[in-house]
């Protein structure tokens, strides 16, 4: 009897402390209700544009019919991603989009890093200004203007760079349909146009770190590298950490429009990527179906990547996403 009355009345407390959370949650919702109202056009943005066209992904198992529509067109599995597997020219296109992504890592990641760590050594702050300025602005351009800066520079006939070879005596490179060098002018030219706009994180992160930190180094005796390397770099680890994992989950995605303004039939074997597989193929050719497949297969080659690096990051550092 006591024990059926015990246990009455553990259920009766549970009740009330459940109702009592709710009403606690709806006064702090009540009583911030400006912020919540403010988070709604977001919310909207996402469900609109981010979950509400994931229902779309069913197409990568069925025979599209554009006529037909999404949910009357013929399920065929997993014919569309054998059909990507099996494509004769799947690993090289695998090898490129995977070798640019690390060579954006490896030398386009820490770019931002050094120039924010650069910029906060400027004493001068009209200086600074105009530096960060002139840095920021190659963000803005698009695309077929970087290509046409490139080409000003390094084009065979009118290029820059091969009349001042010829001048010298020496002979013109053709830099643009390079096979040798087309990796190198990818990433080189999202490293200028980025750079500048990526190093306001990690400036904001600068901004964060306590001056009385580096006076107290000064005092004992610490130098500027000593001041870098105890007090800085810490201070831009969660900020790399955060942003180094969310480039590896996007190592599919190394940038369509950046590939596809520069790439040309001759560099077509070292620079044919996922994305411009896709356009082509999607676009183009009105394979939605096989598109579909791709994007998920990117996906989760991007997840199992993040989530793994999550982890270790996690055991290592202390910093994660989650």
């Amino acid at each position: 009897m006591k024990q059926a009355h015990a246990a009455a009345l553990d259920h009766t407390q549970m009740q009330e402390r459940k109702v009592y959370r709710k009403e606690s949650f709806l006064r702090f919702v009540i009583k911030n209700r400006a912020l919540y109202i403010m988070l709604v056009p977001g919310i909207v943005f996402f469900l609109v544009f981010r979950y509400i066209p994931l229902v779309g992904s069913v197409i990568a198992f069925k025979d599209y019919n554009l006529f037909a529509g999404i949910w009357h067109s013929e399920w065929v599995g997993f014919q569309w991603f054998e059909r990507l597997f099996t494509y004769p020219q799947f690993f090289r296109l695998l090898k490129n989009t995977l070798l640019i992504s690390v060579y954006q890592i490896v030398f386009a990641f820490p770019a931002p890093i050094l120039l924010a760590v650069l910029m906060n050594e400027l004493r001068s702050a009209v200086f600074k200004r105009t530096i960060q300025t002139v840095l920021y602005l190659p963000h803005f351009l698009s695309w077929a203007i970087i290509y046409g800066l490139a080409y000003m520079m390094f084009s065979e006939q009118a290029g820059m760079l091969n009349q001042l070879f010829q001048a010298w005596g020496g002979e013109s490179v053709n830099i643009l349909q390079s096979t040798d060098h087309f990796r190198s002018l990818i990433v080189g030219a999202g490293v200028w146009k980025e750079m500048g706009w990526s190093a306001i994180i990690f400036l904001a992160a600068l901004s964060g770190i306590s001056p009385s930190l580096y006076e107290a180094a000064k005092i004992d005796g610490a130098n500027r590298w000593k001041q870098f390397v105890h007090i800085t770099l810490p201070g831009l680890v969660p900020a790399i950490t955060i942003l180094l994992l969310l480039k590896i989950g996007n190592i599919m995605d190394v940038g369509f429009e950046q590939v596809y303004v520069f790439l040309t039939p001759l560099t077509l074997p070292v620079g044919d990527v996922l994305d411009t597989y896709s356009y082509r193929i999607g676009i183009i050719s009105g394979q939605y179906s096989l598109t579909t497949a791709i994007g998920i297969f990117k996906s989760i080659i991007g997840f199992v990547l993040l989530v793994s690096a999550n982890k270790v990051s996690k055991s290592t550092t202390g910093e994660g996403l989650y």
